[in-house]
């Protein structure tokens, strides 16, 4: 069953000549990192935000895990899913141990678990609780209020994580690690995420599969590679650049090309690569070693190889 489903959804404000979401169906699998690309004014946010109720819909229904979004009181639904905005929404107010236990605290949590549950998700975010616990939002940088809104979006264990331009108010470089730590925790927590950006390499570096949409439709709803390889029109194909085969493998996932592991496989000196590495840096390397393959790596765990005839391919699209 797919966690999230719509089902010909639509929105058109008040006063407004044009639908801003126009009948857009999809179904977002269990676990998946999904993310919702296009242009300022494409609909995106507007689609994301029908999932929590913050905009309720025109037409068409959505559901999750099997569950039509408008039977449930829209208090509980809210408690059920993490939402990341821009800059984290941190309570300026509150320490970030404080804002991090606001959800648990609704839900009737006792103290000792939400305690643990804040050294536990701050570690996940690499912040030492020992230090940042009793801290401010305004003693925090944009990257650690991004990664306290983060903790404080898995705080209750929701399934479904909405994130919408988290990292859209941060710079270049920071922006850069905050993805990195995205890759790393997305594969931690097990969860299903759709995740906003206009940043097309953002959306290629981070998503399993992407929706791209334009004036409220959904143009084309595909993995990274097949996005890059087979734009079904002038628009996808002008958006992600995909007649640029160079700056394509510097943005294809090694996981999103790897053939599985062969039986019997043993690692014992074969060169290897991170699951979360470009297709670039694969390449360099399969040239610098002369090996005929790489071992893919996830958590120092083998699981898949890449070859060269691997990484051609994904480049040409055959």
């Amino acid at each position: 069953m797919s966690a999230l489903r719509f089902e010909h959804v639509s929105k058109t404000f008040p006063d407004s000549t044009y639908a801003a979401v126009n009948d857009c169906t999809l179904a977002v699998d269990s676990a998946s990192f999904v993310v919702l690309l296009g242009p300022s004014g494409c609909g995106k946010t507007t689609l994301l935000k029908m999932v929590n109720r913050l905009i309720e819909p025109t037409a068409g229904e959505i559901f999750l895990d099997g569950t039509n979004i408008r039977a449930l009181d829209v208090t509980a639904l809210r408690r059920q899913i993490g939402y990341v905005i821009q800059q984290g929404g941190l309570f300026p107010h509150l320490t970030v141990a404080q804002n991090i236990a606001v959800v648990p605290e609704l839900l009737g949590w006792q103290k000792a678990r939400i305690d643990a549950r804040i050294n536990d998700l701050l570690e996940l975010v690499q912040l030492n609780p020992d230090y940042y616990r009793a801290r401010y939002p305004a003693q925090l940088s944009g990257g650690q209020q991004q990664r306290v809104g983060l903790a404080r979006a898995l705080a209750a264990d929701p399934q479904l994580l909405l994130m919408d331009e988290p990292f859209g108010a941060i710079d270049a470089l920071t922006r850069a690690a905050l993805q990195d730590e995205m890759l790393r925790i997305k594969n931690a927590i097990n969860k299903t995420i759709l995740f906003v950006t206009h940043d097309v390499e953002e959306a290629l570096r981070l998503a399993d599969k992407i929706v791209v949409m334009q004036a409220g439709q959904i143009v084309q709803y595909d993995t990274p590679h097949k996005i890059l390889t087979e734009p079904v029109n002038d628009f996808v194909r002008e958006l992600v650049g995909a007649d640029d085969m160079v700056r394509q493998l510097s943005l294809v996932r090694v996981a999103s090309v790897m053939s599985p592991l062969p039986n019997n496989f043993v690692l014992n000196g074969t060169a290897t690569i991170d699951a979360n590495d470009d297709l670039k840096n694969a390449l360099s390397k399969l040239l610098q070693t002369g090996a005929p393959s790489l071992a893919v790596l996830q958590e120092n765990k083998p699981v898949g190889v890449l070859s060269l005839e691997k990484i051609r391919a994904s480049a040409t699209g055959h």
